[in-house]
């Protein structure tokens, strides 16, 4: 059997404000909240918040609790069309996500957004210009 990503988790040390920005800036629907750890609805991969000092108490016994260390991976966000991603962009930041690069074609093809959410986590929103109907 293949491998595939079954869940996707965020550890942050700021849940509620994380909870508040993808719920209400990138519309995402709280599925389940067990306090420190909240889930998300998303089609094809579960999507969750985790506050961190949940997954250092879960496996301080094996030696690992380190803490924050940069920014290690981004989210994308597909749309259909430069003007939705430009609609998108819009809607994100002005609902908290701090601006990072604004749309525009990139040298792979893509018209791309980057925005950072309130832990500083660099996401984009993008379309591939060539599906464009």
């Amino acid at each position: 059997m293949p491998t595939r990503i079954a869940l996707i988790t965020l550890l942050t040390d700021n849940l509620a404000e994380m909870v508040t920005f993808y719920r209400d800036a990138l519309h995402f629907n709280v599925r389940n909240d067990h306090g420190g750890n909240v889930e998300f609805d998303s089609e094809g991969v579960r999507f969750a918040l985790c506050e961190r000092r949940i997954l250092h108490e879960l496996t301080a016994n094996d030696g690992y609790a380190q803490p924050a260390d940069g920014h290690a991976f981004e989210l994308a966000f597909q749309y259909g069309s430069r003007d939705e991603v430009n609609a998108a962009y819009k809607g994100i930041t002005a609902k908290g996500a701090r601006a990072i690069s604004a749309p525009r074609e990139m040298p792979w093809g893509q018209y791309t957004g980057f925005f950072a959410d309130p832990d500083g986590n660099i996401h984009e929103v993008y379309c591939d210009p060539q599906d464009e109907s």
